[in-house]
């Protein structure tokens, strides 16, 4: 009779919370391999877990990443989701310490595997630089018609971000983060910067602090 498989235990993090219900809602469909046990957004890790997984929407990437901060101690292994997939990004990321790097493009029975392999002692980097189109999970402005990209430089500007830390953020070129200004601010109709900060205020775009624990999935 074959052993029972445990299902890896994985914290989902990123400062939006409609971006972690995001991430968690392409987990679902894979419950006896993986148990997400906590969400968090804008706050630090605190359940016993084998996995972080660290979307990077609007977030530190690359060799930014504060790993200690987000493992706090103990003994989770730290995966990057992200579509800023190009391979120095990737090896600064794994540099620092992730044991993994998954691109957003990637479909979720793919990702639980690439999760699992982590959890196996391996480490995962994105077999290529996927398509944007195929974008998993959840942002905010989507009802709006914004992309994934659109979105996070909204996010960005609210932060209060120049375009240039947007681009250096994002791993960007300045031109392309204008591109996505003027793209975004068409959809949302607006012309200035000061108005799409007021836009992004009231429709989700302040990163948030919520923390959501699944007792019935702890050990």
């Amino acid at each position: 009779m074959p052993p029972v498989r445990t299902p890896i235990r994985v914290a989902i993090v990123n400062d939006y919370e409609i971006v972690v219900a995001g991430v968690a809602a392409v987990l679902a469909p894979f419950p006896d391999r993986i148990r997400v046990v906590e969400l968090d957004s804008g706050l630090p890790v605190i359940t016993d877990v084998d996995v972080i997984l660290y979307d990077t929407f609007g977030a530190v990437q690359g060799d930014g990443i504060d790993l200690d901060d987000l493992v706090r101690g103990g003994g989770a292994k730290v995966v990057i989701f992200s579509w800023n997939c190009q391979p120095e990004l990737v090896d600064k990321a794994l540099g620092r310490g992730a044991r993994g790097y998954i691109s957003k493009a990637t479909p979720g029975d793919r990702i639980v595997a690439a999760l699992e392999a982590v959890q196996a002692g391996k480490r995962v980097r994105p077999r290529q630089v996927e398509p944007l189109e195929g974008t998993q999970g959840d942002w905010p402005g989507r009802d709006h018609n914004l992309t994934a990209r659109e979105a996070e430089v909204i996010a960005l500007i609210t932060q209060g971000l120049s375009n240039q830390e947007i681009a250096d953020r994002s791993y960007l070129s300045i031109n392309s983060v204008k591109t996505y200004i003027r793209t975004a601010y068409r959809k949302i109709g607006v012309s200035r910067r000061a108005q799409a900060v007021a836009w992004g205020m009231h429709h989700g775009f302040e990163p948030d602090r919520v923390r959501s624990i699944d007792d019935t999935r702890r050990p």
